[in-house]
This record gives structure tokens, C-alpha cells and sequence, in this order.
């Protein structure tokens, strides 16, 4: 049990379970707009989420500790490497047009990372997007939406049209649901300055906005041009299925509750999606 453990956190530690959620959602994007596999694309963002969120969770650590580095941290950065060498690889057999969008989402997750604001803007020490004042979530919420819609269908030049913005704004909104547990499980420890939902609305509004928020995912579904019965049925399971897991969520949660549950949720969603498709 303790080998199985080890190896089940570094899955969470390293970012292998949201890179996986991201390859998820990507395909959904694929399958939604009847796109074939792309291997490319897919291949990328899940290698891209691995090397972008550890950069951006361990950045402090390996700058401030670098010679004195944990074992566990020391294997993530190797791990780390590996998938930002096999994200160069995939980048390159990417359109040059999806290249000058990752260029811009690469943007944002280094400035969210690393220090550059001036001293008056910052909240805390860290001098970086992610310190600044209630954005985290909505940056994190506008990169995944753009990485798992936009650049799939760019790279496979289909017509941004009504219903891809449409699906856009849905996963925006999805995303900051997600993100919700996580929230509410760490307002004991953010700082206060940092503004997040739960911390100036309360946990309680903070369920109540999740679901409005699931509540506007679902129904905009509607507004699409092209409706498929099935999709829309397990989009109601998937809404219903993550109000769940906000309603349920409290500071004190489980230890894999946010980290393993609520981020497999896209998972799920790819597994009943091509189940049923």
C-alpha cells in the first residue's frame, strides 16, 4: 500500500491527473465539433498542462531551495523536463497560426509564475498575476477554455463560428466551478488579500453561485445552432455531477477530494462521452 500511495501522489504532485483533464476536454472539443483525433494537438496540451503547472506550483521552491531540494521535488523536475522536451516535439508538428496562440497562453502562465508587478499592485510577496488581488480563478479559467477550445479547432482550421464561442464561454464557466472546491479547501490557507470567491462572498453564496454558474453551462447549450441529444444529456449529468461535488465541498475536506475527484470530473465526462457517442 505505501508503494501504491507514493505512486498515487506523484500522479496528483506532478500534474499527470489536470494534464490529463486537459487532454480530456480537448477531445471533448474535437468530438463536439466531429474533428478526428489529433493526435498533435492533444499530445501537446497535455504535455504543455504538465510542464506549465509545475513550473508555476514549484518555481518558488526550486528558486529558493535548489540545493537543497527534496527527493519527491527533484524527480518532479526531471519528470518536468522530460514533458517539456515532448512538448517541443509536438509544437513543432503543430500550424503556425495554433504556435502564435500558444505563444500567448505561454505568456500568461509565466507571468503567472514570475515576479513583475510593481510593488503597489501586489497583495502579497509574490509579485505575480496569481497574487493579484480575486483574478486567479478567471485566469486559470480563460487559458483552459482557450487551450481546450480554440487551439484544438485552429489547428484543424474549422470556422470559429457561434456555436465554438458559445463553447467557449461554456468551458470558462465550467472551469471556474472546478475551480470552486479548491477555493473553498484553501481559505484557510490564503492569504486574506488575495480576495478569492469564498473568502469575500462566503462558502455558502459561493455554492450558490456554482450553481448559477452550471446552471447557465447547461442552458446556453441551447443557443448552440447544432444540438445533439445525447451530448446534451450528458452535459446535464456532468452539471449535475459537479454541483454535487461543490455543494459537498467544505474547508476540511479529504485530502483527494479536490485533488483527485473534482479534477477527474472531465475525465469522466470524455469516458460517457465516447460510451455513449
Amino acid at each position: 500500500m505505501g508503494l501504491f500511495k507514493n505512486v498515487f501522489d506523484f500522479y496528483l504532485n506532478s500534474s499527470i491527473h489536470v494534464a490529463l483533464s486537459v487532454y480530456a476536454l480537448t477531445w471533448i472539443t474535437l468530438m463536439t465539433f466531429q474533428i478526428n483525433y489529433d493526435e498533435n494537438i492533444l499530445y501537446f496540451n497535455f504535455f504543455a498542462t504538465i510542464t506549465g503547472y509545475n513550473f508555476v506550483k514549484f518555481f518558488g521552491l526550486a528558486k529558493f531551495h535548489h540545493r537543497s531540494l527534496a527527493n519527491w521535488l527533484k524527480v518532479i523536475q526531471v519528470f518536468s523536463l522530460i514533458c517539456f522536451v515532448a512538448l517541443c516535439y509536438y509544437a513543432l508538428r503543430l500550424e503556425t497560426k495554433t504556435l502564435l496562440w500558444i505563444g500567448g497562453f505561454a505568456a500568461v502562465t509565466f507571468l503567472y509564475a514570475i515576479p513583475f508587478l510593481p510593488r503597489h499592485i501586489f497583495v502579497d510577496q509574490q509579485q505575480n498575476l496569481r497574487s493579484v488581488s480575486g483574478l486567479k480563478i478567471y485566469v486559470i479559467a480563460l487559458v483552459w477554455s482557450g487551450v481546450t477550445v480554440f487551439l484544438p479547432l485552429m489547428n484543424n482550421d474549422f470556422t470559429i463560428n457561434f456555436d465554438v464561442v458559445i463553447t467557449a464561454v461554456q468551458r470558462f464557466l465550467f472551469v471556474i466551478v472546478l475551480m470552486l472546491p479548491f477555493e473553498i479547501r484553501d481559505m484557510r490557507y490564503d492569504s486574506i488579500k488575495l480576495a478569492t470567491i469564498p473568502q469575500k462572498i462566503g462558502i455558502k453564496k459561493t455554492k450558490i453561485m456554482g450553481a448559477i454558474f452550471l446552471l447557465a453551462f447547461f442552458s446556453i447549450e441551447y443557443l448552440k445552432d447544432e444540438l445533439n441529444f445525447e451530448s446534451t444529456i450528458i452535459l446535464f449529468v456532468i452539471s449535475l455531477l459537479t454541483f454535487l461535488f461543490v455543494f459537498f465541498s467544505k474547508e476540511n475536506q479529504g485530502k483527494y477530494y479536490s485533488a483527485f475527484w473534482v479534477e477527474g470530473i472531465p475525465i469522466f465526462w470524455l469516458i460517457i462521452l465516447k460510451l455513449f457517442s
